[in-house]
């Protein structure tokens, strides 16, 4: 297959949102909790989770235009706390059915079959049984002209994970902690590893 730029702008709408979508490859599968002002607990999957820097720890995730009802970012605007959460793959089909686009007042926590949990002082919900959980606080909002994206920015306030996951360098292993990763819209796996290498510096030839 080989496609120019009018080639892909020909393509039915919903086959070029799962090609270009699933073209960009794996990325991590999370949950984004929230709550309403009026105290709806909310959870989606998102797959755009980015690292943006780790001092200050900040990492940041992609919410599409508001064409239609976007309880996430509305929640995330009017409270400026929100949780990630890294789920088990036996629960692949429920953090997929948090996608579905229930009413306002409607928990996907309910919904789904999951718990919502408080932690500290994160007025945000963690997924109860999350593999990990990464508490953050609103930084910024940037929004992208260019297709009317939003890049919710916030930093780390907390993170709660098992010992056995980290290494004495500081080396989270998700493969280990059989966490959920996605691909496209509707596809999960799971990470195989292939290997660590040290710190590359320049070699002579």
């Amino acid at each position: 297959m080989q496609l120019q730029l009018t080639d892909i702008q020909q393509l039915e709408q919903r086959y070029r949102a799962t090609f270009i979508n699933s073209l960009a490859g794996f990325r991590q599968a999370v949950l984004v909790g929230t709550q309403s002002i009026e105290g709806v607990n909310n959870v989606a999957v998102f797959n755009s989770l980015i690292h943006l820097g780790a001092s200050p720890a900040l990492y940041g995730f992609m919410s599409r235009p508001d064409t239609v009802q976007r309880d996430t970012l509305v929640n995330i605007q009017s409270s400026g706390y929100y949780t990630f959460n890294y789920m088990d793959v036996t629960l692949a089909e429920q953090v997929h059915q948090t996608s579905a686009r229930y009413l306002p007042h409607e928990s996907e926590f309910d919904m789904v079959g999951l718990e919502p949990t408080f932690i500290q002082d994160i007025p945000a919900p963690f997924v109860s049984n999350a593999k990990v959980k990464i508490g953050m606080k609103l930084e910024d909002i940037v929004y992208l002209p260019i297709n009317g994206t939003k890049l919710v920015i916030g930093s780390i306030q907390f993170i709660q994970l098992d010992d056995q996951w980290v290494a004495h360098d500081g080396f989270v292993n998700l493969q280990e902690a059989d966490t959920l990763i996605a691909c496209g819209l509707d596809a999960y796996s799971v990470a195989k590893p292939v290997t660590r290498f040290p710190y590359a510096k320049p070699k002579a030839r």
